[in-house]
């Protein structure tokens, strides 16, 4: 079984009840109510279906709902793997072709439609999504004496916040910095339940909203519920950006959300080793999560000259045994079935990769964490509806979770207003979302720190970001910002001599750049490290330190090791030479062999047979050819080679059709726009219909 049973930061999993299913005959074992996707990559399973068009291995992509790639015949239905529920005696087969369309009722007998109407609710603002800023947005307007009614996809709130194992920047007062993002998620939910004024729907996809102000909420994933609305807000968050290249179809080609949905949710070894493409923080993180995981990491490919995600956030992943390779791009993956090696080629000034500089690295796996695209249909129907909405979060735009909590609150004052209710945005909201979403600003070099007799922290973050725990967690307040911007922008740094060598400023940074340090003899020092790994030493062991970007400095034997519960960080101290322990910060996770290429590039180099239309296998070229042979200006009109036709209702292909109009000669802002299809989300026309009868065993799919 390829389950994670043991990991640095998350708790051990609950006691869950072991049940039997089938797959194409064989006998498995899984948990009673995980996604059927986590029990079959528990088991080694990671192909579901073949393509009809041309018999293609398909697996996951996004596990979030939102392609369907990962569609599986469940008890003789295709049910999306990734958010059907598992139950005991299920008979699961990979699904070949097009299914047929039963005659009968899934009981045997004839379908029934029931003359019971759907469940109607009334609320002032349903508040689609359930992450930070929908859960911002929810309090908020439940304050101000609204009613209000949050519906979201999963069986708990909190959004991608649920997966996160990461500390968050920010501050801790305004955003929970220096608190995990499943910490987090559960924090925030709890506030919104305690609220009378709010309805909160789990498992309870918007599948479409009507124009006469009344959405379709698949509540509990087993029932159609319409919730008529006074006004709309929208906080869906965004989902993966596809990439076009050779084999980016292959089974072991997904999202880095996808990664982490897998590892931190389901808790299950997703892959044995992985290519990471982009640098930003989503692909850093990915890193991260994967080595804690116990997965290797062959590297990080980015296709700019610089890293697009936090400095602190590169320099631990670096100084952990993961390089990161920028002008570089993903030529092609390849394999039987399933990824079995990836190449990568620098890339010229035309952004195009150079062939002679290629390497292929042995993987089973490539994350793909090139951006995210906002989750905006529903907003944008009721807009074209004429109905009052507004978006936050991801949805109206890309931003770290921190921002998107203050986003959340903004959003709701704004639609409040707009509802005729007397009230007044704090401005102070405004800057503070404007700060945590800033960019990296500038890199200040620090001056070199001089050990002393008396503990003292070493700040090794030196680009401006926004954060500033170390300053609020300091017992004696002895760290402050430099003032230079006058916000949490601005860098951390020890002010005076009381430093009680407590760790916590080492413990809450959530880029692992604080040591502390101090002489203990002639030319010696005892240097503190933090770390988020099982730390596999014991006292009178040595480990060779590394500096910020992960040079080796020398071995240095462990004296002390202690773990913060509260930050669930261990500090290790270490003595080493007064030359290098100022500028020690961390420990090797992976060794050299995990990032090593094959000593002969081996690939093949097709992009025009890269995928783009997921579901209907339509390709690059295809589609080039297709716009440039018959002058094409809409997209609509690719869906007369079943571009866009598909299941995901071109939720996946959509943002790449940008880069297809510029390949074929066009500006892609002079193209018409896709029309958005009535059901965002898929559903079973049984919950439509009121079909009575239907397996309960079945409930918690989506077709």
């Amino acid at each position: 079984m390829r389950r994670i049973l043991e990991h640095p930061v998350l708790d051990p999993p609950k006691t869950r009840n072991e049940v039997a299913f089938r797959f194409d005959g064989k006998s498995l074992v899984g948990y009673e109510g995980e996604a059927i996707s986590a029990a079959l990559f528990a088991n080694g399973v990671m192909r579901f279906s073949e393509h009809p068009k041309d018999a293609a291995a398909q697996g996951i992509f996004c596990a979030n709902g939102q392609c369907s790639q990962c569609t599986i015949l469940v008890d003789g239905v295709a049910r999306k793997a990734c958010v059907t529920s598992l139950a005991a005696g299920m008979d699961l087969r990979t699904l070949k072709g097009l299914p047929a369309l039963p005659l009968e009722g899934p009981d045997g007998a004839q379908g029934r439609v029931s003359s019971a109407v759907p469940r109607r609710l009334s609320v002032d603002v349903l508040v689609v999504g359930g992450g930070p800023s929908g859960i911002g947005a929810a309090k908020e307007l439940a304050a101000l004496g609204l009613s209000v009614a949050i519906a979201d996809d999963k069986e708990s709130l909190g959004g991608k916040l649920v997966l996160q194992t990461h500390k968050f920047f920010g501050s801790e007062a305004d955003c929970y910095a220096g608190r995990r993002g499943f910490d987090i998620a559960r924090e925030l939910e709890s506030q919104l339940r305690a609220s009378p004024k709010v309805t909160i729907l789990t498992n309870s996809p918007v599948v479409g909203i009507f124009e006469d102000g009344v959405a379709g909420v698949y509540e509990n994933c087993s029932a159609y519920l319409l919730v008529a609305f006074r006004a709309l807000l929208v906080a869906a968050g965004a989902r993966e950006r596809s990439l076009i290249f050779p084999g980016n179809d292959l089974v072991g080609v997904y999202g880095a959300g996808a990664f982490q949905t897998l590892v931190n949710r389901d808790r299950v070894k997703a892959a044995s080793r992985v290519l990471i493409v982009g640098s930003g923080n989503v692909g850093l993180i990915g890193a991260y999560h994967a080595l804690q995981a116990g997965i290797e990491v062959a590297g990080i490919v980015e296709i700019a000259d610089k890293i697009n995600g936090y400095k602190v956030h590169a320099d631990k992943i670096r100084r952990m045994g993961v390089p990161i390779y920028l002008s570089t791009t993903i030529v092609s993956a390849e394999g039987e079935g399933r990824v079995e090696r990836a190449t990568v080629a620098c890339v010229g000034a035309d952004w195009r990769p150079l062939l002679d500089t290629a390497r292929t690295y042995e993987v089973d796996t490539v994350l793909v964490a090139a951006g995210l695209s906002s989750c905006d249909e529903l907003y944008r129907q009721a807009v074209g509806y004429g109905l009052l909405a507004i978006k936050a979060g991801d949805a109206d735009e890309i931003a770290e979770a921190s921002s998107a909590l203050f986003g959340g609150r903004i959003a709701a004052f704004a639609l409040a207003r707009t509802m005729g209710v007397k009230v007044e945005v704090d401005e102070s909201w405004i800057a503070k979302r404007e700060i945590l979403k800033s960019r990296p600003g500038e890199r200040i070099a620090r001056e070199a720190v001089r050990p002393s007799a008396s503990w003292r922290p070493v700040f090794f973050c030196d680009e401006e970001i926004p954060c500033n725990p170390c300053t609020t967690v300091c017992p004696t307040k002895s760290i402050s910002l430099s003032g230079r911007k006058g916000n949490m922008l601005d860098l951390p740094y020890f002010q005076g001599d009381d430093c009680k060598g407590c760790g916590a400023c080492l413990s809450a940074c959530p880029g692992l750049a604080v040591s502390l340090l101090r002489a203990v003899g002639e030319g010696r020092c005892e240097v503190e490290l933090p770390f988020e790994f099982e730390p596999r030493i014991e006292l009178g062991e040595s480990r060779l330190l590394l500096g910020a970007g992960g040079e080796a400095l020398e071995e240095a034997v462990l004296v002390k090791k202690s773990f913060n519960r509260k930050y669930r960080t261990w500090a290790l101290r270490f003595n080493a030479s007064s030359a290098n322990a100022a500028r020690a910060i961390g420990l090797r996770v992976q060794g050299s062999e995990a990032t090593a290429a094959l000593a002969e590039p081996r690939f093949t180099y097709a992009p025009d047979d890269a995928i783009v239309c997921r579901c209907e296998r339509v390709t690059f070229g295809e589609l080039v050819r297709y716009i440039r042979e018959n002058e094409v200006r809409d997209v609509n009109q690719l869906k007369s080679i079943r571009a866009g036709m598909g299941a995901c209702g071109s939720k996946t292909c959509a943002p790449l059709y940008a880069a297809v109009f510029r390949a074929a000669g066009l500006d892609p802002g002079a193209v018409t726009t896709a029309r958005l299809r009535p059901l965002a989300v898929e559903l079973p026309m049984s919950s439509l219909a009121g079909l009575e009868g239907e397996d309960a065993r079945a409930k918690g799919a989506r077709a």
